[in-house]
């Protein structure tokens, strides 16, 4: 077969195995970036267009979405930016930026999200819609009990997927390219045939039949969809060029089709470099095309838009994708998986300009070549648009071929998937213990309490005691994870009832491994407080009502970032003991628990639903970012605060990630350009070295912000690492620049 000309190895050829056929056939580079080359005539002339779209997209807030068709992957026509200029085609609609309506998460959100951008549905489209379709949150709000409305509604469980499409799936978009989609659909068939009608469980058993029956179904779509812009993908790729394009198209249908909260891209950079290296052997193809086609690639993926409400940026600032994709790490054999693809992508961001997506993400690990290590810091430096995790723990737990959906998520590619959760608030929860589960903001609309627990007993000591309020904490902590598994049970049915990703399913394994994906926010300020009460004297202060409202602290105590255990071991005492909890209760599709320590950017969100804490935190003040520590207090530089996050644990406790966002002063680093790239490098060694996590890397003044925020028009295209993630920082609300404006800048190491 042409496609698979001097490739080695048999399994994959056997198999669906993407993993073996890049161990087979990539070439691991050692050496520095100077191979690297410019844009081309092509890239630079369709750049440009894109770049004045962007910027008219930022600068109006201009929104546009298609109103006469309902998300769908093959509905669209074909649509084009610059048709003599596009090496690689396909657009999410017909004109680029257009965003799709997708009903099937909630009409609700779709109404609210044209309103305030002064569209409206086709009338036609709309009543027949909410005649004969139910949605997926409809089905879950008839589904959720009073006391989890409550505490949806109070805030104690916040950006819960029930009105949006859940995300943080990863297709194997490389099996478009490698496999063709006629064996891939060939698969499923045999799948589908393997699988019993059980009578030990029969809902079970029945659902995972009808699940396959639409996948092959949606892989029949994608097919058409690709057929428009005149390209076969039922055969496998037979060159670079179809390797990125049949790539892609899986990943477009993929963003067609859904509108989750993160759609990540997977790793793709070592197996795009086996097309690449082969093409350049066979003279097909130089260095000047090897770029154009990632550069392109790139641009397509900036494209990638969602119709979103006010309300859903209040929570995600920035209007986010997530297109995540997994750059390096080592091989479970010791080898690199660093390739010169891999040095391509990130040249992106000299080439194309900084920018939020794809969410660069570097898989950090101690034996990475220098030169590459020594070549991200240099682009951290110059863009602040990496992050960074940990290959080291995450090799040991998910093989050499897993990535990063979201943020902080790991999955071994096409054999895991996730059931995204966002947040229980752990600062309210320790208000909660201290108020006997009353809440301390909100009210009935006749006045009185809202009370989500019925057997938490109200604290009114004079001044708090640590033993007292910690167990009643932990009481409050129990009923928390039990009620959150509740709704993330009740969500994820609904979701896969009535806004079924089927297409993103095709392109995994039938049998697939599923994380419930649990998280915290707030624990910075858990910490910080129940530090106060054990270290200082903190006394309430009562409302008429005797609800502790506020509270006036008597002396100093440890502070998490400071590297003091005093407070850190609280932390990793209520990550602990939250995570146990949460694994207490049963899952539905048996999805194994994981837990995140992550924000992305409702920090400011979560303040404003929670009241003072003992810590010195005022009512509406905003969060910390995701592990972080509360803004200004980690006071004894940059090694210490990261020190303190690296003793947050990984493995057991929190497996679906420790979000950790630092910001550091370019001096701070060194004077000199060389000696700045060599000192980053040395903390992520010495950061990652104690089994740290995830690090997002800001390399930069407070004041170039604060210009930013007084003269936006000067930095149209300023890019920040936030939480998780990166943004436009024009792209966030005043409120959200603030709170990152308050945020520590690391003058000293």
């Amino acid at each position: 077969m042409k496609a698979y000309e001097n490739f080695k190895g048999q399994i994959w050829k056997d198999e669906i195995n993407v993993r073996n056929f890049i161990q087979e056939n990539y070439t691991p580079y050692e050496g520095d970036e100077s191979f690297l080359v410019g844009m081309s005539e092509k890239t630079k002339k369709l750049h440009h267009i894109v770049d004045e779209m962007i910027k008219k997209e930022v600068t109006e807030n201009y929104r546009n979405a298609d109103t006469t068709r309902f998300a769908t992957i093959d509905g669209y026509d074909e649509g084009y930016i610059d048709k003599e200029n596009e090496v690689i085609f396909g657009l999410q609609t017909d004109e680029a930026l257009k965003r799709i309506v997708n009903p099937y998460g909630g009409y609700r959100m779709v109404e609210q999200a044209l309103d305030a951008y002064g569209q409206s549905m086709d009338k036609t489209l709309e009543k027949t819609f909410k005649e004969f379709r139910k949605t997926h949150n409809q089905g879950v709000f008839d589904a959720y009990t009073k006391q989890i409305r409550k505490a949806r509604s109070v805030g104690l469980l916040t950006g819960l997927p029930d009105a949006y499409g859940r995300g943080r799936i990863i297709g194997d978009y490389r099996r478009v390219a490698l496999y063709g989609m006629d064996r891939l659909i060939e698969e499923k068939i045999k799948d589908l045939d393997r699988l019993p009608i059980s009578e030990e469980d029969i809902e079970a058993s029945i659902r995972l039949r009808e699940e396959v029956s639409e996948q092959i179904r949606a892989l029949g779509k994608i097919i058409n969809m690709a057929d428009k812009y005149g390209f076969d993908i039922r055969r496998p790729a037979e060159n670079a060029k179809e390797a990125v394009q049949w790539l892609y198209f899986g990943y477009l249908a993929a963003v067609k089709e859904n509108n989750g909260a993160a759609m990540s891209l997977g790793r793709n950079t070592t197996f795009i470099d086996c097309y690449i290296q082969r093409d350049m052997k066979k003279g097909l193809i130089d260095e000047k095309i090897a770029q154009e086609l990632i550069d392109q690639l790139v641009i397509k993926l900036r494209l990638v838009r969602h119709l979103r409400t006010p309300e859903y940026d209040e929570v995600f600032g920035g209007d986010p994708t997530w297109v995540t994709e997994s750059i390096g790490g080592m091989g479970l054999d010791g080898r690199s998986l660093v390739t010169k693809t891999a040095f391509r992508f990130l040249h992106t961001l000299t080439n194309l300009g900084p920018s939020p997506e794809p969410n660069m993400t570097v898989l950090w690990a101690k034996d990475l070549p220098k030169a590459w290590k020594n070549y991200c810091s240099k682009m951290s430096i110059n863009t602040d648009s990496i992050q960074y995790e940990n290959d080291d723990l995450m090799r040991n737990m998910y093989g050499d071929d897993y990535a990063i959906a979201c943020c902080v998520s790991a999955m071994e590619v096409g054999k895991e998937m996730q059931f995204f959760g966002a947040r229980a608030n752990l600062a309210k929860s320790l208000l909660y213990s201290i108020n006997g589960s009353i809440d301390e903001k909100k009210r009935n609309k006749d006045g009185s309490f809202i009370k989500v627990f019925d057997d938490v007993e109200k604290i009114e000591d004079d001044y708090l005691d640590y033993d007292k309020v910690m167990k009643n904490y932990k009481k409050v902590l129990a009923e928390v994870a039990k009620m959150y598994i509740k709704a993330l049970n009740t969500i994820h049915f609904m979701h896969d009832k009535y806004a079924y990703e089927a297409g993103q399913m095709g392109l995994l394994d039938t049998k697939v491994k599923i994380n419930m994906a649990c998280g915290v926010a707030g624990l910075s300020i858990a910490a910080d407080s129940l530090s106060a009460i054990k270290y200082a004297k903190v006394k309430p202060i009562r409302d008429k009502d005797g609800i502790a409202v506020d509270f006036e602290t008597f002396g100093d105590f440890p502070k998490y970032g400071n590297d003091d255990s005093r407070v850190d071991d609280i932390a990793v005492e209520i990550l602990s003991y939250f995570s146990d909890e949460l694994k207490k209760h049963p899952t539905y599709k048996n999805a194994h628990h994981t837990l995140s320590a992550l924000t992305i950017t409702s920090n400011v969100m979560y303040g404003k639903k929670t009241g003072s804490t003992p810590d010195g935190r005022k009512v509406g003040e905003p969060f910390a970012p995701g592990a972080n520590p509360m803004h200004g207090r980690d006071e004894n530089g940059a090694l210490a605060s990261l020190n303190s996050v690296a003793k947050l644990p990984y493995e057991c406790v929190c497996e679906d990630g420790i979000s950790n966002t630092f910001t550091i002063v370019p001096d701070a680093l060194g004077k000199e350009n060389k000696q700045r790239v060599e000192n980053l490098v040395n903390i992520m060694d010495g950061y990652f070295g104690q089994d740290a996590f995830h690090l997002n890397v800001n390399v930069l003044q407070r004041e170039k912000l604060m210009d930013a925020y007084n003269n936006p028009e000067k930095y149209p295209n300023l890019t920040i690492r936030v939480s998780g993630y990166a943004v436009r920082f024009n792209r966030l609300t005043n409120e959200q620049k603030r709170e990152v404006l308050q945020r520590t800048f690391h003058d000293i190491a």
